[in-house]
């Protein structure tokens, strides 16, 4: 499985974020987008969306990318 993970960090913000995106598949056929997030070097706030297919999940979790690109993380 092939994970994502972008950063964002502004030291005149005091700004040290993290973003990770990683699909997994479950036990029951499915596919979880699985995100993450939060201030580098602490424990982040984790959120599992289900999709009924692979495919869906890829459109996902580009959609998910390409925002957080827009944001300013890299």
């Amino acid at each position: 499985m092939t994970a994502i993970m972008l950063t964002r960090i502004d030291d005149r913000r005091n700004m040290e974020r993290f973003y990770k995106l990683d699909i997994q598949p479950t036990l029951f056929g499915e596919w979880s987008l699985v995100r993450e997030w939060g201030r580098i070097g602490r424990a982040g706030t984790v959120r599992v969306e289900t999709h009924g297919s692979r495919g869906t999940a890829d459109v996902a979790m580009a959609m998910n990318c390409a925002r957080k690109l827009k944001c300013g993380y890299r």
